[in-house]
């Protein structure tokens, strides 16, 4: 135990050294939000930041959620925010390095050859929301964040500075049909060893982004410039980074900490617009996310949720506040 704490306090003061005092300033959200951008180590690309949003509860407290976003996407869920600060959670959110808020002029976005490369900006961000006073962590992530935290949780296992952890449909499978898995893949994850940065048109549909824009059919504003209707390319490289941490949730996780795994009730494949849009996941298969789910080793629960859409507290009003009371019900009993 006091080893452990010994632990933290170095990381807490490692942090401080190589980082000073973070300086906030107010986020392009409004509303009381703030952020901070945090310089990381160079990588194969050059300059590489990470960004730290930021709200705080109006009363001191010790508790918080730090949220991690999917692909081709960015913090912008607001309601979520304040959801969780009316429930007494300081709430940070990280834009991972080139995505969002972090992209830099240098970077593809969303480029990553192996998801490990994510770990340095989650480690940094817990040990600043560990600073600023809160001693106990929800993890949060949504798609590819879901199956980021996941080898994160299982890589920390015995030394996390994070409490439990929360996946919002999880990317557990590629968003690809089964024939492409048995020939193309293959050949790409071979491929991407030598030649990572060829790219590939990923054939994805604009319909999902279209059912969430206030613009379009959705409800929701956000900038297109960071999370566009159809993604930009991927590179092999991407693909084989996502398959092989496929294959590592395939071949067991071991996780510590209590763990609720959330997805839609049904996945969908719609080829034009349809209100059929807002009834399941048009994003990847959720029978996949169950199946693989099994595969953690540790205290976790999976729930299916009627009426939910890929993610999930972007579904219809009535569904959200289903899966906000199921989270905080959940959250209540083991982040204490």
């Amino acid at each position: 135990m006091k080893t452990g704490i010994r632990c933290l306090l170095l990381m807490l003061l490692s942090v401080s050294d190589a980082y000073g005092q973070i300086t906030y300033f107010a986020d392009i959200l409004g509303n009381g939000f703030k952020q901070a951008t945090i310089v990381q180590p160079s990588d194969y690309e050059g300059s590489v930041t990470c960004t730290i949003v930021k709200k705080l509860t109006p009363e001191k407290s010790t508790k918080a959620v730090l949220y991690v976003h999917g692909f081709n996407d960015y913090f912008f869920q607001e309601e979520m925010a304040e959801r969780f600060v009316s429930e007494g959670y300081n709430f940070y959110a990280v834009d991972l390095r080139k995505y969002g808020r972090s992209w830099l002029s240098n970077q593809k976005f969303n480029n990553v050859r192996d998801l490990s490369e994510y770990f340095a900006d989650l480690d940094t961000t817990l040990a600043i929301i560990k600073s600023e006073g809160s001693e106990k962590i929800l993890l949060s992530g949504h798609s590819l964040g879901g199956l980021v935290i996941s080898l994160y949780a299982d890589a920390k296992n015995g030394k996390e500075l994070f409490d439990a952890v929360l996946l919002n449909s999880p990317l557990f499978d590629l968003p690809t049909k089964s024939g492409l898995k048995k020939t193309a893949l293959p050949l790409i994850v071979k491929r991407a060893e030598k030649h990572p940065d060829m790219g590939i048109d990923a054939g994805l549909s604009p319909l999902y982004g279209e059912s969430l824009h206030k613009d379009a059919h959705g409800e929701w504003s956000y900038s297109l410039g960071y999370k566009p209707h159809i993604a930009p390319p991927v590179n092999f490289g991407w693909i084989r980074a996502v398959h092989l941490a496929q294959v590592k949730v395939a071949q067991g996780l071991q996780i510590g900490k209590p763990v609720l795994v959330l997805h839609a009730a049904k996945s969908i494949d719609e080829k034009k617009w349809s209100d059929v849009m807002f009834t399941g996941d048009a994003v990847i298969n959720v029978a996949q996310i169950d199946l693989q789910a099994r595969n953690i080793v540790g205290q976790y629960s999976i729930q299916a949720v009627p009426g939910g859409m890929h993610d999930l507290i972007l579904s219809r009003k009535a569904v959200r506040d289903e899966v906000y009371s199921t989270i905080i019900n959940w959250a209540k009993r083991v982040v204490k």
